[in-house]
């Protein structure tokens, strides 16, 4: 049960943000984004032993992100600026249920991986999300 709560989470999180690209007008940089959710999403699917490791540091990352685009929203913080749409505003929502039902979806499954395996998932999905978030502020992505 779990395995397909964590797919349909991730197509959640893959969907809200390629929305978010086609509402913004930049559809490569979103696309960029989702790379490793899109990968994860299908070892989930597969039922991979380490896809729940593999999932959590996505479902951080764009929580994070999520709550800091809120924050900046409701003039709190400002480590995030930009203008946004009603319909970008509530794909931010969209994302970050999907991140928190995802995240309380892994931490409730019962772990079939070993420690090792789960800490590499962890890190090497988190450094693939952060390097993916990097390239598509490149200026030969970020705006196409």
């Amino acid at each position: 049960m779990e395995g397909r709560t964590l797919f349909w989470c991730l197509l959640g999180v893959i969907v809200s943000l390629l929305l978010v690209g086609v509402v913004s007008g930049t559809p490569l940089r979103h696309v960029v984004q989702v790379l490793p959710a899109s990968l994860v999403a299908s070892a989930a699917w597969r039922g991979l032993n380490w896809s729940r490791a593999g999932a959590l540091p996505i479902f951080l990352i764009w929580l994070f992100l999520m709550i800091l685009i809120w924050l900046y929203l409701l003039g709190i913080a400002k480590v995030i600026s930009g203008t946004f749409s009603a319909t970008e505003v509530a794909l931010t929502i969209a994302i970050g249920i999907s991140s928190v039902v995802g995240t309380v979806a892994i931490f409730r499954a019962r772990q079939t991986a070993t420690w090792a395996t789960r800490l590499l998932a962890f890190l090497v999905v988190a450094a693939f999300q952060v390097g993916a978030l990097w390239i598509s502020f490149q200026p030969a992505i970020a705006r196409r």
